[in-house]
């Protein structure tokens, strides 16, 4: 079985924002392989199970805050038996121009706090995660506020795009692996 786990926020509060893209994808991608999402006991997450192709799958968001996201990953990974080279988190990330794609083995954390918390919490950075780049805020502007906002009229254009685009490098790293995924959708972005 492989696990793909959203990082977000929980709450419309956050719903739409640049720190939930993750979200949006699993979101997305549990509505075309018909995924029901739940919260299931002793899990803080929705999650639930389904197939891509011959693969089994199980996708999550978790309920935690996006800082302890660790917290809702570990113990799926446990309660399915499922090795880290099965696991792919999907985030927003700072440091890649907006709409770009890169998904990639293995890393640092590069200073996001729900990878670092799943790294943590895992004591291991073998992990395979897909980055979705969100841009960079103006120089007068915090990260912090920044990756809380939602994304401007200009953007919005394209998220359906970015979304697509990240939930068929989903599906073909279920199907293929990280290779073939990163063959195809380490590109630039769409702005």
């Amino acid at each position: 079985m492989k696990l793909i786990v959203g990082l977000g926020n929980p709450g419309l509060i956050y719903s739409g924002s640049r720190h939930n893209i993750g979200f949006e994808v699993i979101k997305k991608l549990a509505s075309i392989e018909k995924v029901a999402l739940r919260k299931e006991k002793n899990i803080k997450a929705l999650l639930g199970k389904g197939k891509i192709g011959e693969s089994n799958i199980a996708l999550a968001l978790p309920l935690t805050f996006m800082n302890l996201s660790g917290e809702a990953v570990k113990p799926i990974l446990k309660r399915f038996k499922i090795d880290l080279e099965d696991l792919l988190v999907v985030c927003d990330d700072l440091d890649l121009e907006f709409g770009r794609t890169k998904i990639c083995s293995k890393g640092s954390s590069a200073g996001h706090r729900g990878i670092e918390s799943v790294a943590d919490s895992l004591d291991s950075t073998a992990f395979n995660r897909l980055r979705i780049g969100i841009g960079r805020p103006k120089e007068d502007s915090k990260a912090s506020d920044f990756v809380l906002s939602h994304f401007n009229r200009t953007e919005k254009k394209y998220i359906p795009d970015i979304i697509e685009r990240s939930v068929n490098c989903c599906r073909l790293w279920v199907e293929e692996g990280t290779d073939k995924a990163m063959n195809i959708f380490n590109r630039k972005g769409v702005a």
